[in-house]
């Protein structure tokens, strides 16, 4: 590497220049590499010095451990500084977006390899590139609804575009999809065999990108979800979440009731915003501009009584039980979804 920053210092992110190729592994494989402030801080750094390094023709951005690319951002850490002053967190969403937006502009082929477990934040460092590689392990997921948060690192962006109600499906159910589902639903672009990941990378550095994924990739199997898109697109047409699910309800038992019942497991006033999102994100035109977006929703959300309450039950008590507030989507005003998108005095600007 050329630059002398905080990239060199992190053994949470590791960087090797294998010819012109640049290779980033997130190395944090006990947290399924979750990402911290500090693995933030240097990607960006390591970003920003190959972007201007003319030895460096592309990037591959890998995880350590056989579990996945990224479970998502470090939630116990957001957890105690919610509870605190939320100072940390809004720090570390305002770095992690400003990195989200750093890769969707990145010139170089960026090659993301989203084998494993790619959820959240996983998401916003990978399918942002503009070369997005899947696998038949790869299991992605935007589940922020489960812990009373709202799909963000501009996950919003991607799940507007996906074809018919898929994208609402995935940010309302926070279920996880496959690597054919990510290609279906435009997260992703080439499916390469996970056996065949390190030979792949080889070949990008002997070969080019270009060549590698004419030699490695196959096409995918079908998608399960794009499959059941005649229940998907009836269902998640209605104007509320409780329209969704009482049309989610009346269809056959199956998977369109395991979806409604996942569905009213989530945190009603995240799952109210995260429709809202949704819909707002579908009329931005970039993911800078749904970045600008995420960072007021995630910053109202500090002040929520679910974010903490959700990452209780899941992570720090485990019990499962939160005690969502309010407790119903009929609880939830307009004015309550409103407030998550007024604007911050320190509005993200790229």
């Amino acid at each position: 590497m050329g630059g002398k920053g905080v990239a060199e210092e992190s053994d949470e992110v590791l960087t090797r220049v294998d010819g012109d190729v640049g290779l980033i592994t997130l190395n944090r494989p006990k947290a399924i590499n979750s990402l911290n402030q500090q693995m933030v801080d240097a990607l960006s750094a390591i970003l920003t010095d190959w972007a201007d390094d003319d030895t460096i023709r592309a990037v591959v951005l890998s995880g350590a451990g056989e579990r996945g690319l990224c479970a998502g951002g470090d939630v116990v850490s957001i957890y105690h500084s919610a509870r605190r002053d939320g100072i940390e967190a809004r720090r570390f969403w305002r770095d992690e977006y400003l990195l989200n937006g750093q890769i969707a502009d990145f010139a170089k082929p960026y090659v993301a390899l989203m084998d494993g477990i790619v959820m959240g934040g996983g998401v916003g460092v990978s399918a942002h590139a503009n070369t997005r590689v899947v696998t038949d392990t790869s299991k992605i997921a935007m589940p922020e609804v489960g812990i009373g948060f709202i799909p963000d690192v501009g996950g919003a962006f991607l799940l507007s575009r996906a074809p018919g109600g898929l994208g609402l499906h995935a940010a309302l159910t926070g279920a996880p999809f496959s690597g054919a589902d990510a290609i279906a639903m435009g997260f992703a672009d080439h499916y390469v065999p996970h056996d065949d990941l390190d030979a792949f990378t080889r070949a990008i550095v002997a070969e080019g990108v270009q060549s590698a994924i004419a030699a490695h990739a196959v096409e995918p199997p079908p998608s399960g979800l794009a499959a059941q898109r005649p229940w998907i697109d009836e269902c998640y047409a209605g104007d509320t979440v409780e329209d969704i699910v009482a049309s989610l309800r009346k269809q056959d038992a199956g998977p369109a009731q395991d979806a409604a019942d996942l569905i009213a497991t989530r945190s009603p006033i995240s799952l109210s915003v995260t429709l809202e999102a949704v819909r707002r994100a579908a009329r931005l035109q970039t993911v800078k501009d749904v970045l600008i977006q995420d960072y007021r929703v995630s910053s109202a959300s500090l002040r929520s009584h679910d974010l903490v309450e959700g990452i209780r039950a899941q992570l720090i008590d485990k019990d499962r039980n939160p005690k969502w507030s309010p407790a119903t989507l009929a609880a939830v005003t307009a004015a309550d979804v409103e407030a998550y998108f007024a604007p911050v005095d320190d509005d993200l600007s790229f």
